[in-house]
């Protein structure tokens, strides 16, 4: 296993990935950045919810890409509804150290 640090909203993550795959997810990590760097409506939002935010931001962006369709195929909705129970799970390891760091 190799780790790569990457910067979302001015806060570091460091993350294990495959060797080989670290460019890649330092790349991934600066979209997310990206997309989010000059949003100034979730400037005061939490940690968790900016990077829902983000989330959602490149969800749409690839929606818009994909040509619109009305609805997800079965391969999609299953593909967002995998990314949902993941930021879920991400979310509350945000929320539980959080709140263990300041004694909440």
């Amino acid at each position: 296993m190799s780790n790569v640090t990457i910067t979302v909203a001015g806060r570091a993550y460091t993350l294990a990935c495959a060797p080989g795959e670290e460019e890649h997810l330092a790349m991934l990590g600066r979209m997310v950045d990206g997309r989010i760097a000059g949003q100034a409506n979730i400037a005061g939002q939490s940690e968790v919810r900016r990077l829902l935010y983000a989330a959602l931001l490149l969800a749409d962006d690839l929606h818009e890409r994909k040509g619109a369709p009305q609805a997800p195929d079965p391969t999609d909705a299953a593909a967002l509804e995998a990314l949902a129970e993941r930021l879920e799970r991400m979310a509350e390891t945000l929320e539980t150290g959080t709140q263990e760091r300041t004694g909440a």
